[in-house]
């Protein structure tokens, strides 16, 4: 057999960073106007696309944030853009509003110390609710949790909504702006439970109206036109479904299957047509249920992922970005009569034809105990009898995340490289039913490691695979993966990369903001009545087994996974006599956070990667 390293490099790592990339697509109020984020020039600016002229124009100048965290709310007037803006990442938002027609940028909130995210404004538009771990003004001194809060449209007073001692989500108002809608947990004894609560504008009022057993996690996501119907989703079948809650009799109807993951996303502006997603084998397509016969639609999109999506102009149209693993994102208007669709911001390829990306098919290979494990795999489209190429597993963050079947560009570098690209979606997963997304809990770095060992194993199954030359990868949850499997399962990696990733456990866990902290009690238990199982899932206390050439990168202010938590495996591999610049690589980047979507950061970051699997491979 033959090996060889690398592939043809037609992909050169700036020209593929550069390629312009739009976020976050968002339709006014009035269904006319789409604001998104882009970053044609270099940065992300603000955009404003007229839905009916198709003009399209920047409406920020260099304002909004280098790196892109959080989202915006249009006001009801689809004038003004409320944006949350950090400072290099650290996620610690302030709120500015941005004037669509004159540019004018005001401050509207200044708190270093927390994080903020815009939800929504009241229908008579003198309120925006956010989202935010502020103190409460009779804690000042206490670690805030992550509320509800009202903010006047000019900044001018800011009202907590909410003092519940677990994470709130959502914050939408109802139409005729009586009642805000929001999910959160009040049973201590199970962290896993949500329910869906409305609330006067005055925080007054509060009652639970959505709640299909203890446990299940029961969502509110949109409020019906008539101000009397709510859509909401719920996982109490096994799969996360979409169903319609009539506020008068508490009943609930649901409109999903029994047997695929669907959730709500946006009612027409008309009330009849409820828009949903719908996600089944990595695949992601919308459905339009008509609310007066329950039927649904799939909309006609070749395999692939279609996300951002809603209603524009009138019930006939749906905005929606379209990728697969070969085609880069594009912005469409999909046409419900015609089933044909409008492109509103096309995929740029730059110099690249857009024929020469990979494809990718969504596999299954068994586990250690004959679970199917999930996975997207990349590959050369053409392999030479009697090579075997170097393979990659790149793990997901999250772990409660998934992988698509939607354009990856570390993926298609690395395959022009000449690699082998496996995505597991392991155990802990989304997109595959509730049993499979809790597989995980409390047992991180347990089951869900064994199933990256078995893909390690199928991987050298393979025939055109190297099987001495294996290479993990991930960030955040995926860093945790990685940092674990090259120190409990030592003997199957060549190399590693740990991107953000987490070493020790309850360090992370006593330097996390609240909402942080309920997320790790809900997927590993108490850290304290835990402690043996938090400890043996923490790599820095196995990081004496490393045998792989290890990369550490970490963004210096990062508030999810702090630098903290590399630094201290690295300090550990030096006490240990490991040899920094020899055994592992360390790299901090000051700028930067949990990640980035920058450019100029992306460029880095891949240059980085590429430039040590070329070494060390």
């Amino acid at each position: 057999m033959v090996s060889r390293p690398t592939g043809a490099r037609r992909i050169r790592v700036e020209e593929l960073a550069r390629l312009p990339t739009f976020v976050l697509p968002t339709v006014s109020w009035s269904g006319e106007k789409l604001a998104v984020y882009w970053d044609k020039t270099g940065r992300f600016e603000l955009y404003v696309l007229d839905l009916r002229t198709g003009d399209l124009r920047p409406v920020s100048h260099g304002e909004v944030p280098r790196a892109i965290r959080a989202g915006f709310a249009w006001d009801r007037s689809d004038r003004y853009i409320v944006f949350a803006k950090d400072f290099q990442g650290n996620e610690q938002h302030d709120l500015y509003r941005l004037d669509t027609v004159s540019g004018q940028v005001t401050q509207l909130t200044s708190d270093p110390t927390c994080q903020e995210y815009p939800v929504e404004f009241s229908p008579d538009n003198a309120w925006l609710t956010v989202l935010t771990n502020r103190p409460l003004p009779e804690s000042p001194d206490r670690p805030g949790q992550l509320n509800l809060w009202k903010l006047r449209a000019d900044g001018g007073e800011y009202v907590p909504l909410t003092r519940f001692s677990f994470p709130v989500w959502g914050g939408m108002w109802s139409p005729d702006g009586q009642w805000i809608a929001v999910v959160t947990n009040e049973d201590p004894t199970n962290l896993r439970n949500r329910d869906g609560y409305i609330l006067r504008p005055d925080g007054s009022g509060l009652r639970k109206i959505f709640s299909i057993r203890a446990g299940s996690q029961d969502g509110l996501v949109a409020w019906h036109p008539d101000g009397r119907r709510l859509a909401v989703a719920s996982d109490a079948f096994g799969v996360r479904r979409a169903g319609l809650l009539d506020l008068a009799t508490g009943q609930t109807r649901w409109l999903s299957p029994e047997d695929v993951e669907e959730v709500p996303v946006q009612f027409s502006k008309s009330g009849r047509y409820l828009l949903t997603l719908r996600n089944q084998e990595a695949q992601v397509r919308p459905v339009i249920y008509d609310l007066d016969t329950g039927a649904g639609r799939v909309l006609e999109l070749p395999a692939g992922v279609a996300v951002g999506s809603a209603f524009a102009l009138d019930d006939s149209r749906v905005i929606l970005t379209y990728t697969t693993p070969s085609t880069r994102p594009t912005l469409v208007a999909y046409d419900l009569e015609s089933d044909g669709t409008e492109t509103l911001i096309p995929a740029e390829y730059g110099p690249f034809d857009p024929g020469m990306f990979a494809g990718a098919e969504h596999i299954y290979y068994p586990s250690f105990d004959g679970m199917p494990i999930p996975a997207i795999l990349y590959r050369p489209r053409e392999i030479p009898p009697g090579v075997r190429l170097p393979a990659l597993i790149h793990v997901h963050g999250g772990p409660t995340a998934q992988w698509f079947m939607a354009f990856d560009p570390f993926a298609q570098l690395l395959v022009d490289r000449g690699f082998v690209v496996l995505m597991p979606n392991i155990r802990g997963s989304t997109g595959y039913g509730v049993a499979f997304r809790d597989a995980a809990l409390r047992d991180w770095g347990g089951a869900d490691l064994e199933d990256v060992a078995a893909g390690a194993a199928y991987l050298r199954s393979l025939g055109y695979v190297d099987p001495d030359r294996l290479v993990i990868f991930g960030g955040s949850y995926g860093g945790f993966m990685t940092f674990l499997a090259v120190t409990k399962k030592p003997d199957l990696w060549r190399a590693a990369v740990a991107w953000v990733g987490i070493t020790d456990l309850k360090r992370m866990y006593e330097s996390s903001m609240e909402h942080f902290k309920y997320f790790l009690r809900e997927q590993m238990g108490d850290p304290e009545a835990n402690a043996d199982l938090w400890a043996d899932r923490s790599a820095v206390n196995f990081a004496q087994n490393l045998r792989a050439k290890l990369l550490i990168v970490h963004g210096a202010n990062d508030p999810r996974c702090p630098v903290e938590q590399s630094r201290i495996f690295r300090d550990r591999l030096l006490e240990l006599g490991y040899r920094e610049g020899v055994d592992f690589e360390y790299v901090e980047f000051a700028d930067e956070g949990h990640g980035s979507n920058d450019i100029e950061q992306k460029i880095r970051t891949y240059r980085l990667l590429v430039d040590f699997l070329d070494r060390v491979l």
